[in-house]
């Protein structure tokens, strides 16, 4: 559980450090952009792969109910949320469930309603299948996002409306969305008929005592209506094993999905996936509550830095995630500015806001799940950057 030792990820085939002279030209650039932290996983879960290698033979893999039953465990313990093993449905990732669900729930040419600034994939995995991105954009009030409930209701009435996606967490800026809000939301969508897919992948990284809901926990109606995606990736830094888990409680909703899974060939998690998802899952826990402090205490790194050293940029506190949504509106930059910026003079790669959709405009990201040294020399360089 030692977070602040920098390990060296280039020549690991890592997308985030083998790879930025590829995707942004630069080879001495500092890489705070994608979504995967820079810490070894749960010695528990490094353990269980290695049990898994030393056997030696990797047949055909099923996810059976050990791996229910420890994704059942842990959204009961972590969550307060009594889910069904019979419910769930495994995938390799939550971006293939997101495709995977618009496919089973919409018809070319219907629309998906999506909340934006959102994480990319979401508008990909709509307009990449043929139907229509219909935003409801989120709203910006004191600094954090609410939802916009009177645009929603008057989108939800449209006739070609088939799907809500919704983020929760939020990705970019950590919003944990509240039990009376998402009640809303669910009320909403009830009584127009519509499915509501929950992406729920920053779940486990609730900062400062929050608390997460889970969209489909709330009532069993919502829960009948719900598609509720959680993956251990996030969460204990696993991305590259490519697991995650559908909750999917009303049945024909669930046949529909599986159905859309076997027409792509996909069938089940590979071998070390099942290892660690297990393993993660059941024995992860303690590094897990240790890391959440660690995240913490970046974050106020990176409040007090922009506080004292840039005020003109300002972060929206999160209530999850190791993301920082760093407001740079105040610079009078143009997001192609800010990027040169940040790339070229301050040797800083964050991800810009623009990719999030409308309202992203003038914001970047930044991922502070590294060592707390690292964190110090990336705020030195965005303040280089934008001196």
């Amino acid at each position: 559980m030692d977070f602040n030792t920098k390990h060296n990820r280039l020549g690991t085939q890592s997308v985030k450090w083998d790879l930025t002279q590829e995707l942004f030209g630069v080879n001495d650039a500092l890489p705070m952009w994608v979504a995967d932290m820079d810490f070894r996983a749960p010695q528990a879960v490094i353990d269980a792969l290695q049990q898994r290698l030393e056997h030696g033979v990797f047949g055909y893999t099923s996810a059976n109910a050990k791996t229910k039953e420890a994704v059942v465990s842990w959204l009961s313990r972590r969550h307060g949320w009594e889910s069904e093993p019979s419910s769930i449905i495994f995938s390799p990732g939550i971006v293939t469930a997101l495709g995977t669900a618009v496919q089973a729930f919409t018809e070319p040419g219907d629309k998906v309603i999506v909340q934006p600034p959102v994480y990319p994939p979401f508008f990909d995995m709509v307009t990449k299948n043929g139907r229509t991105v219909l935003h409801n954009p989120l709203i910006e009030k004191d600094g954090r996002y609410e939802m916009d409930f009177r645009d929603l209701e008057k989108k939800l009435s449209e006739p070609d409306v088939k799907l809500f996606i919704l983020c929760n967490p939020h990705n970019p800026s950590g919003r944990s969305w509240t039990r009376e809000e998402l009640t809303k939301l669910g009320e909403l969508c009830l009584d127009h008929g519509i499915t509501v897919v929950s992406d729920e992948i920053h779940s486990d990284l609730m900062l400062n005592g929050r608390k997460h809901t889970p969209f489909a926990s709330i009532s069993p109606e919502f829960a009948e209506l719900s598609i509720t995606c959680i993956a251990p990736s996030k969460t204990f830094n696993l991305a590259g094993l490519q697991a995650s888990a559908i909750l999917i409680p009303d049945q024909a909703k669930r046949t529909a999905f599986t159905q859309v899974m076997q027409r792509q060939g996909l069938h089940s998690l590979n071998t070390f996936a099942v290892a660690a998802i297990e393993a993660a899952y059941s024995k992860g826990e303690p590094w897990l509550d240790h890391l959440i402090p660690y995240i913490e205490h970046n974050m106020e790194e990176v409040r007090r830095f922009l506080e004292k050293e840039l005020p003109d940029v300002q972060m929206m506190k999160p209530d999850a995630s190791y993301l920082a949504w760093l407001d740079c509106r105040t610079l009078g930059l143009s997001d192609q500015e800010i990027k040169r910026k940040l790339i070229h003079k301050g040797k800083l790669i964050l991800e810009s806001g623009p990719k999030y959709g409308p309202g992203g405009e003038g914001f970047v990201r930044m991922n502070v799940g590294c060592s707390l040294s690292v964190v110090k020399d990336g705020l030195i360089r965005l303040k280089t950057a934008f001196s």
